[in-house]
């Protein structure tokens, strides 16, 4: 019950509660209005027109009538899994997926445990080297990696030659290339998931440790029976946002390999970047929804798989 207030008058009235939350419902309605405003401009309508893009026969030359276009359908989706470059597209973020994402976690999560009990002395510092090419440009990793991995005068094939190992051209060979990908890929993102491992591990009760130690348990013992599961939260997230990233990689082949060589480093997403840059904007909206609908399959079964039994 509200406390009564008294007027000038002398008379005592009561606070209306109804009034002062639709006052503060206004002012919250007026300081969101901005972001409002910028979301549904900036990223609600592109959404919204590329999803009808995908539905018409939209080209370049309808730019200006978007709306005086034809209803096809699903046939952009038919031309977009009937064609044989956005399936070698497809494929390639398959295995950049399938193979990063485990190496990714694995990296990420070895570099939380040796900081968490392994380093002692320099741990920032460690810290922050391991984190620094997640803040780093894409584009200036991909000058130093594209330096190391030159098939004459880079690096890696230099250190190669010391052990007798002729070392392969990394970025334009088919059976490497990708793989080159993957491995920068991986060297440039566990940083994240290291920070994320090592806040999981730093919340796992030690009185577990020291209870399975007494009854004889041995480090790894007590690491698998006791420190993943309390991590599987952790996992979870690092796996579904990684998963994400990974499926829409574009940065790497645009920078280092335009896709090639022979379409070999192509992706889902460049690919249908290309499409929109050669004016086929339903073939290409068709496309983007195709990945984002992987995207939700992905993400629900590893939901579905790695939850809370």
């Amino acid at each position: 019950m509200s406390a009564p207030v008294t007027t000038t008058s002398g008379r005592r009235r009561r606070s209306r509660p109804g009034r002062r939350g639709a006052s503060e419902a206004r002012a919250g309605l007026i300081l969101a209005l901005p972001f409002v405003v910028l979301f549904s401009v900036f990223t609600l309508w592109p959404v919204l027109q590329s999803m009808f893009m995908s539905f018409t026969d939209t080209r370049i030359t309808d730019i200006r009538t978007p709306f005086a276009v034809n209803f096809i359908g699903f046939d952009n989706y038919a031309k977009a899994l009937g064609d044989p470059v956005f399936r070698r597209a497809a494929l390639n973020t398959g295995v950049f997926v399938v193979v990063g994402v485990p190496l990714t976690i694995a990296a990420g999560l070895a570099a939380a445990v040796a900081l968490d009990k392994g380093i002692t002395k320099f741990r920032s510092v460690f810290r922050m080297g391991f984190y620094t090419p997640v803040i780093t440009s894409i584009v200036a990793v991909a000058v130093v990696w594209r330096f190391l991995l030159q098939p004459e005068s880079g690096l890696v094939n230099t250190v190669l030659g010391w052990v007798g190992i002729d070392g392969p051209n990394w970025l334009g060979d088919t059976r490497t290339s990708l793989l080159s990908l993957i491995i920068m890929a991986v060297w440039r993102n566990f940083g994240t998931g290291m920070i994320i491992f090592l806040a999981g591990l730093q919340a796992v009760p030690w009185a577990l440790h020291e209870a399975a130690s007494l009854d004889g348990a041995s480090s790894w013992q007590r690491f698998w029976h006791i420190t993943l599961p309390v991590l599987r939260p952790t996992f979870l997230f690092v796996m579904v946002a990684t998963t994400i990233g990974y499926l829409q990689f574009f940065e790497e082949p645009f920078v280092m390999t335009q896709g090639g060589p022979l379409n070999s480093t192509l992706s889902a997403s460049m690919y249908t970047y290309q499409q929109f840059g050669f004016g086929n904007y339903g073939v290409a909206g068709a496309m983007a929804y195709l990945t984002f609908l992987v995207i939700v399959i992905v993400t629900v079964i590893q939901f579905r798989v790695t939850r809370e039994k």
